[in-house]
């Protein structure tokens, strides 16, 4: 009961500081609109964290920020809705957020739209794991962002097309953050989800005694990830040696 609580009470006071952190951030052109779900569906990933990110974990994997259709719906790291809804059993009650771009309205387990990263992510954890409790065991998902950033036409901003300018403050902020995450969770492995994602890990865990690796992005604009993306990233895990 008590590391249960200590695990809340970290998470609570990291997350408050990333957030006053990143409030004070400016975004300008080409980012138009700016979702944070660790705000509206904060509650989503406060039981995504209560409920599996009790540590030790083997394995921490690394995304890059929110897609429209997954965390930005639900709070959950690639949150498909149907994944975190059925097989993760979370509801993420929604707080009604403002500043929506009309093209990406935010519906929580309404959304009808599935987002193909966290579909095929999560239907790999599934089939090869069956039980959520069990793949959490070993496993933990997280993002080095949790900001989504749209362009006037509604257009996702990849947090690696941000202006430098514009983005090295904040990748200051994901910085610290996720290296708390991981002293927090104490993984033997950590693994980026995509290049980006890979190399701000390695520059996070510098000094770090874990193994850093890369896996294939699960993104549809990846073509290499359309050829069966659960086969070459349980290959890439295994070149790590990580044991599945």
């Amino acid at each position: 009961m008590l590391a249960a609580l200590m695990n809340l009470f970290f998470e609570d006071i990291l997350i408050k500081s990333m957030l006053t952190k990143m409030g004070a951030l400016k975004f300008g052109p080409p980012v138009a609109y700016v979702y944070n779900p660790l705000e509206y569906a904060r509650r989503g990933f406060d039981t995504y964290w209560r409920r599996y990110g009790q540590g030790p974990k083997q394995v921490v994997l690394v995304g890059m920020n929110p897609g429209p259709w997954g965390m930005a719906q639900t709070g959950v790291p690639f949150g498909e809705v149907e994944a975190v809804a059925r097989w993760m059993k979370i509801d993420p009650r929604l707080e009604k957020p403002s500043g929506l771009h009309p093209k990406k309205p935010v519906l929580g387990l309404e959304c009808h739209r599935r987002e193909v990263s966290g579909k095929r992510l999560w239907s790999w954890a599934r089939e090869r794991y069956a039980s959520a409790s069990v793949f959490f065991s070993r496993f933990f998902v997280l993002n080095y962002c949790p900001l989504m950033f749209l362009d006037q036409s509604g257009r996702n901003l990849a947090l690696d097309k941000l202006p430098m300018a514009m983005r090295r403050p904040l990748m200051e902020i994901c910085d610290q953050t996720l290296a708390q995450w991981l002293k927090h969770l104490e993984p033997e492995f950590v693994v980026g989800i995509g290049n980006f994602a890979y190399q701000r890990v390695l520059e996070v865990v510098n000094g770090m005694n874990v193994v850093v690796g890369k896996i294939s992005h699960p993104s549809p604009a990846n073509p290499r990830a359309n050829k069966g993306w659960a086969e070459i990233a349980e290959q890439e895990l295994e070149a790590l040696g990580i044991v599945l």
